[in-house]
């Protein structure tokens, strides 16, 4: 895998910074084509910045947003435990500090 993915399978992790995954409760047609949505809407930010269109952009920004959270990795956590949302923190900064240690021991 190109990012690692934390023991709970709720983030991955970027340069330091956690990344909530997607529900694995979705239905695999359900998320392919949430994820052909959500790519059809960055490329709609992509095409409307060209264009220099802030209407348009603002609308596939919202558009990216909506298929994200319908994804799961925006909005109420999909898991039930009642554990914090770490989504976007830096690793170090989270209960998940001496994983990332281990992933990048000459950044911590």
């Amino acid at each position: 895998m190109k990012h690692p993915v934390t023991p709970d399978g709720r983030y991955f992790v970027v340069r330091g910074r956690l990344w909530r995954m997607a529900n694995p409760e979705l239905e695999e047609d359900e998320r392919s084509r949430l994820v052909k949505r959500l790519m059809t809407a960055r490329r709609a930010v992509r095409d409307a910045k060209a264009d220099k269109d802030q209407d348009a952009e603002a609308a596939a920004h919202r558009a990216v947003d909506e298929a994200k959270r319908a994804l799961g990795e925006r909005g109420p956590v999909w898991w039930t435990d009642g554990a914090a949302d770490f989504n976007r923190h830096m690793a170090k900064n989270t209960p998940y500090a001496a994983l990332y240690a281990k992933l990048s021991p000459s950044r911590s």
